[in-house]
């Protein structure tokens, strides 16, 4: 009995071939979260090829300002510049969107001065 079960499996395994299984399975999200992080990554992307980095793009003014050992006090208080003056220059979109690429570091910079503890219900 177990050998038929162990060459079913077998078989199986053979049959699946290329495909993909998920890791993760498939959420339907509620508000767009989906594409609101795709376009955030986009955003963040973007910012690589202006005028954040020096030159040869290896090191960026962040990283500066990170050796000098104000990247977390940097990112929060752009974080508050920005929630400050949300939609006050006609550009909430932009705010919002600049306070999320700054959050994103600053948890960067809080993983890697103190790694996280933190688990999350799954």
């Amino acid at each position: 009995m177990l050998y038929d079960e162990i060459l079913k499996m077998d078989r199986l395994d053979d049959s699946i071939g290329s495909i993909t299984l998920q890791s993760e399975p498939y959420t339907q999200y509620k508000y767009s979260e989906e594409k609101i992080l795709s376009e955030l990554k986009e955003y963040i992307t973007s910012t690589y090829r202006q005028h954040y980095s020096a030159g040869n793009d290896q090191i960026q003014t962040l990283d500066l300002i990170e050796a000098c050992g104000d990247g977390e006090a940097f990112c929060r208080s752009n974080i508050l510049k920005y929630a400050s003056r949300y939609d006050k220059k006609g550009t909430a979109r932009r705010d919002i969107i600049k306070i999320l690429h700054y959050a994103v570091l600053l948890l960067h910079f809080s993983d890697k001065n103190a790694p996280p503890t933190e688990t999350y219900n799954q």
